[in-house]
């Protein structure tokens, strides 16, 4: 008579292939994505090997390397699926040939223990540049590598663009087409002297570290308004950018950028993680050693000779914001200025917002209501909560307490974070006790 396993054995198993997939499951996609050179049959051969997990695990026990146990099974079952098919025996040679390759001969899978770590870093940042193919619309290469190598959700993914989640899912599909239609090559800038040339990638690589970076600042959805690992993810990927691209003033500009804004990470949730705006923040809870880095990062970028870099002026806007002191201290005439230039590099409904929240801090609510007013009427952004809240707070700093109202529940409608939707019910309660009766 067979015993399976206890139910202790199994809760802690799927604990742990739950923490494995939330920390390395996107990296894992990645490196299974390099072997296999195949989007979709690495993202089968991912879920086949968790499945795998899911029955093996409670029995034997969790690996000593859960990721490298992953990748080796997935790519085992992608081979397998291959095979079956027998329209695909040249690929199967091939496969088998880049799988020794990559791991120094045939061995077990315990022998990956060695050298899967340093295997990840390189594969996120490699296949981040192998998705930024320049055969790929801009929107595309972010989208993909966004989606397929970062692990974000497709609805994390259709925020960062401000669109629906289903022409993002287009989107995506529409980029895996491509790569296989048009034989697109699994190879990086650095792997080819025939292939596409660095310059051509470097914009979706950059767009695509820092839309990792602003998922985990202020995540889609849930509970927390911050994902720390993802902000560190997105720190790392930069540092490795720097080295690989060293006084590019685009990578300086962005790496300082996310350090001066994860510098005020403890200051921006409270002990019950409710939101905590700049403004009210503690700022002697900012991190002075990321502050130092990002404003050094920030000099030099912006000594460096060439193209300004849109990435160099937001660092420049946060520089300011955390050399003041106190919030009376802030420089909103300069932080107004760098948004006009950044509208001129980079004219987005985002930026846009924010110069007009500059705006206000310098020539009053009034004259940057008008300019919400005008991106509101284009309909961009209708779905944004932030342009809403950004009203409702203009609106009230007006004494217009009831379109402040109005306006607070839109963006209270919009939100699906947990932390702004509490901070938003909050304006709201306030407001509402504040109306006389039978208003």
């Amino acid at each position: 008579m067979s015993v399976g396993p206890d139910n202790k054995a199994v809760m802690g198993a799927g604990q742990a292939i739950e923490e494995v997939f939330r920390r390395a499951g996107a990296q894992v996609l990645a490196t299974l994505i390099r072997l296999l050179g195949d989007f979709d049959l690495a993202e089968e051969a991912r879920q086949e090997a968790f499945a795998a997990a899911l029955e093996q695990w409670p029995v034997q026990g969790v690996p000593a390397n859960p990721s490298a146990w992953l990748i080796h099974i997935g790519r085992n079952k992608a081979v397998d699926r291959i095979r079956r098919d027998k329209l695909f025996r040249t690929k199967v040679l091939d496969l088998e040939t880049a799988a020794v390759d990559a791991e120094g001969g045939t061995r077990p899978e315990d022998a990956l223990d060695d050298t899967i770590d340093a295997m990840f870093a390189d594969d996120r940042l490699r296949l981040i540049f192998i998705c930024c193919h320049p055969a790929l619309t801009h929107e595309a290469q972010v989208a993909l590598t966004l989606r397929a190598v970062c692990g974000l959700t497709t609805q994390a993914v259709a925020r960062a663009f401000l669109v629906t989640e289903e022409t993002i899912a287009q989107r995506l599909v529409r980029a895996k087409k491509k790569i296989r239609d048009a034989g697109i090559p699994f190879e990086t800038p650095f792997e080819t002297s025939g292939g596409p040339m660095l310059d051509e990638r470097i914009e979706g690589v950059l767009a695509v570290i820092y839309s990792v970076f602003t998922e985990g600042y202020a995540a889609t959805a849930g509970s927390a308004l911050i994902d720390t690992e993802l902000c560190s993810e997105a720190i790392r990927l930069g540092r490795l950018l720097d080295g690989l691209l060293p006084n590019q003033p685009a990578v300086l500009g962005l790496l300082a950028l996310m350090l001066l804004h994860d510098a005020r990470r403890a200051a921006r949730v409270s002990a019950a993680g409710d939101l905590i705006l700049l403004e009210d923040q503690d700022r002697t809870l900012w991190d002075p050693v990321e502050i130092a880095e990002g404003l050094a990062l920030v000099e030099r970028s912006l000594s460096l000779r060439g193209r300004v870099s849109v990435y160099a002026v937001q660092a420049a806007i946060a520089a300011l914001h955390v050399r003041a002191l106190q919030k009376e201290d802030t420089d909103w005439p300069q932080i107004m200025g760098l948004y006009e230039v950044l509208l001129r590099l980079q004219p987005t409904p985002i930026v846009e917002l924010n110069h007009a929240v500059a705006v206000s801090m310098v020539d009053g609510p009034a004259r940057a209501l008008d300019l919400l007013d005008s991106l509101t009427a284009r309909g961009q952004v209708e779905q944004y909560h932030l342009l809403h809240s950004a009203r409702g707070r203009l609106l009230q700093r007006l004494g217009r307490s009831d379109e402040a109202l109005g306006a607070y529940r839109a963006a209270l409608n919009y939100a699906t974070l947990e932390p702004e939707r509490r901070f938003l019910s909050a304006r709201i309660a306030i407001l509402e006790e504040s109306r006389p009766e039978g208003g």
